[in-house]
């Protein structure tokens, strides 16, 4: 059976970091490209839920914090630096 060839682009940034995920696994980025190409033919779909970042714990605190009407309002950045600045 012969081979393509997949082409796609992506920053480097994000290959760098795939390819350290990747080689931590024992597999090139070629084996991982091919590995979810497989399973997706295999579940005729993708092989994992698309999800959005979520927030970090401590950003999360603080979403809640807001929400319960604690924490700070800032009409400004400007007033924010300014609050941030004199706590130093």
């Amino acid at each position: 059976m012969s081979n393509v060839t997949v082409q796609a682009r992506v920053s480097p940034e994000l290959k760098q970091q795939a390819d350290s995920v990747f080689a931590a696994l024992g597999l090139s980025t070629a084996d991982a490209i091919r590995i979810f190409l497989q399973q997706t033919v295999n579940m005729g779909g993708l092989p994992f839920q698309p999800m959005t970042k979520r927030p970090n714990a401590e950003t999360l605190a603080a979403m809640t914090e807001l929400e319960s009407g604690g924490g700070q309002v800032f009409r400004t950045t400007t007033d924010l630096f300014a609050d941030w600045k004199a706590k130093d």
